[in-house]
């Protein structure tokens, strides 16, 4: 069996092809919302290859980009019925990170400011992730001014985004990193 080729050639000229063959432009909307998605999936890797990163967050976390990948593959795709083959977004996938929110939240004291992003490593980069999901979601909803987006698409992201403030949040008290607060 030889090896597929990584490059192409056809996406010189500032065209690219989704799922399904259709060609458009590399800074279309559509390309926005699933390159963002995929920017993020990365940042979560970082995250979950640090050597301080918890076993069962980083369990988490794979479990999130195997979703994003998913989630990816449904915004490259134009809705035509192939769209939903890429989907396995449920509500209960919602409620699972719905359910991380409320552990981690339960571990770590209450907040009582604006809490700015920084403190240890795992929490930088736990705060650089959810700015990245932010502008993914940002970006999904500049393309569901175009096409129709799975509201459940728009949840789950918006969710991330919360985890990953939480999970900042808890890394920092784990290392016994004091949260640096916003002061006017």
């Amino acid at each position: 069996m030889s090896k597929s080729a990584l490059y192409t050639g056809t996406g010189d000229a500032g065209m690219t092809s989704l799922v399904g063959g259709e060609r458009v432009r590399k800074n279309s909307v559509r390309l926005e919302a699933y390159g963002t998605i995929d920017e993020f999936s990365s940042a979560l890797g970082v995250i979950a290859s640090d050597k301080d990163c918890v076993e069962e967050v980083r369990g988490q976390i794979l479990n999130v980009q195997n979703e994003l990948f998913n989630i990816g593959c449904y915004l490259a795709t134009e809705p035509k019925g192939e769209q939903a083959a890429c989907m396995s977004l449920t509500p209960e996938r919602i409620g699972e990170v719905e359910g991380w929110i409320d552990a981690l939240d339960e571990q770590t004291p209450k907040i009582n400011a604006f809490v700015l992003p920084g403190g240890c490593g795992l929490a930088s980069k736990a705060h650089m992730a959810r700015v990245i999901c932010r502008r993914a979601e940002r970006r999904i909803f500049d393309l569901a001014e175009e096409a129709y987006v799975d509201p459940a698409v728009v949840r789950y992201v918006n969710r991330l985004s919360d985890y990953l403030f939480i999970l900042a949040r808890y890394f920092n008290f784990i290392k016994g990193v004091d949260e640096i607060v916003w002061k006017k």
